[in-house]
């Protein structure tokens, strides 16, 4: 897929005031600092359409881009930041939830992970509440330049173990990402493209 257009389109809080069209979107979510902004530029292939920042937490609402004028794609706010009071802790895991339980145009969220890291309780658990809601979903590896490729695999089957250890039957689709070496766009772009086809043929969006 070639990206000709991306437009920021709208931010919110509440997800009854997301764009009221029958296109397909595409979330995405992750920890807080695990390079969200950064990946979402580099598929985009824009420098600046989401804001990075040095200081986790920055995206605090719900942003619509539409992408080629025939889809969304969603940034949403970080999970697991500690520095932020517990009320906007709140404020965030409220409309995180009604957007992933009642946003009928999302067809798929990408969870993104630090590949850097063993597997964490708190992306489990994200993880997890996807699977138990019922949201389609793959998971995105990020900084993969960062570390061995050795390393990398060696992660990438901690996470299957332990899911597999919770009762998932299989590894969730997963992709390999480095937003410094452009690692694992095409592919990312592939899978969007494909489901994309798929919805346009069969049900009917325009």
């Amino acid at each position: 897929m070639k990206i000709n257009t991306a437009e920021f389109i709208v931010s919110n809080s509440d997800v009854s005031k997301c764009p009221n069209e029958p296109l397909p979107e595409y979330a995405f979510i992750g920890r807080s600092n695990v390079g969200k902004s950064s990946l979402i530029n580099m598929i985009t292939n824009r420098n600046s359409l989401a804001k990075t920042s040095g200081k986790p937490g920055k995206t605090q609402l719900i942003n619509h881009f539409k992408i080629n004028e025939n889809w969304y794609l969603v940034d949403l706010p970080g999970y697991g930041y500690a520095r932020v009071s517990k009320s906007t802790k709140e404020t965030f895991q409220k409309f995180i939830t009604d957007y992933f339980e009642r946003r009928e145009q999302l067809v798929c969220a990408f969870v993104l992970i630090d590949i850097r890291l063993e597997a964490q309780k708190i992306d489990l658990e994200f993880i997890n509440y996807l699977g138990e809601t019922e949201v389609p979903f793959c998971i995105v590896f990020t900084k993969a330049d960062k570390i061995s490729r050795g390393k990398v695999d060696q992660h990438i089957a901690a996470y299957r173990k332990k899911l597999l250890a919770n009762n998932w039957e299989e590894m969730p689709q997963h992709f390999v990402t480095s937003s410094t070496e452009g690692t694992g766009r095409d592919a990312l772009l592939s899978y969007i493209e494909e489901v994309n086809q798929g919805i346009f043929k069969n049900q009917g969006f325009v």
